[in-house]
């Protein structure tokens, strides 16, 4: 049995993208019982674990998505590095990988909370190099090719950066929750301050949340249906 190469990276591309939206829906859910007061610390600490435990999927699939399009932009002739460069792309990939699973295995612990941020800084890089590519490209400048039905690329990854930024305040609310956890625990005395940073950062970020499957939903359109 021969396997289509484009076949089967289309197929990682899907299934990263449902972990990815599937995955950041369930983190929103199951954040109402993180902040709920009416429930015990042990009881929400378990939502909590619970919440880590989904996000860890969401997070692969949104930093799979980046060798896989840009591997799949290089065979349908948009991204023009290939080769050598593919290989090197997917090496780096690898501890990038390894870095976000390391962090979620020392979840709530003094070494995760680094791991996390080694992560964050990662696309702190990634980010601005994504968004500039893509916009020189639209202008006609490259790297990536943005002649007739071939923009959605350039568009797609511009989002896709977009989408990376709104991860970041998610994950950052994220570690603060863990933080904040620890703190009920080892400072009962400023708890009614704790749990109002608590409710301040869901309420601010659950906004965000909702445009931020807005623009994934755009994402998988554009690579559905190439319109532009």
């Amino acid at each position: 049995m021969e396997i289509n190469e484009l076949g089967a990276l289309r197929w990682a591309h899907i299934i990263a993208m449902v972990y990815w939206l599937g995955g950041e829906w369930g983190v929103f859910q199951t954040s109402f019982n993180v902040v709920n007061r009416n429930i015990g610390l042990d009881e929400r600490k378990r939502h909590l674990e619970t919440a880590y435990r989904i996000d860890i999927l969401a997070r692969t699939g949104i930093i799979l998505l980046l060798p896989l399009g840009l591997h799949m932009g290089n065979m349908w002739g948009i991204q023009p590095y290939g080769g050598g460069w593919l290989t090197l792309m997917w090496i780096a990939f690898i501890p990038w990988f390894l870095l976000c699973w390391g962090a979620f295995y020392y979840r709530e612990t003094d070494r995760g909370i680094m791991l996390t941020k080694w992560d964050e800084s990662i696309r702190y890089v990634v980010i601005p190099l994504l968004m500039i590519t893509s916009v020189t490209s639209l202008m006609g400048y490259g790297p990536f090719n943005a002649g007739t039905m071939q923009k959605w690329f350039s568009i797609k990854v511009f989002l896709y950066g977009i989408t990376l930024i709104i991860g970041l305040i998610l994950r950052y609310v994220m570690r603060e929750w863990t933080t904040m956890f620890r703190r009920l625990v080892t400072e009962p005395e400023n708890e009614t301050e704790i749990e109002a940073k608590l409710d301040k950062s869901i309420r601010a970020t659950r906004k965000l949340a909702y445009l931020y499957w807005i623009i994934i939903m755009t994402i998988a359109f554009l690579c559905a249906t190439k319109p532009l």
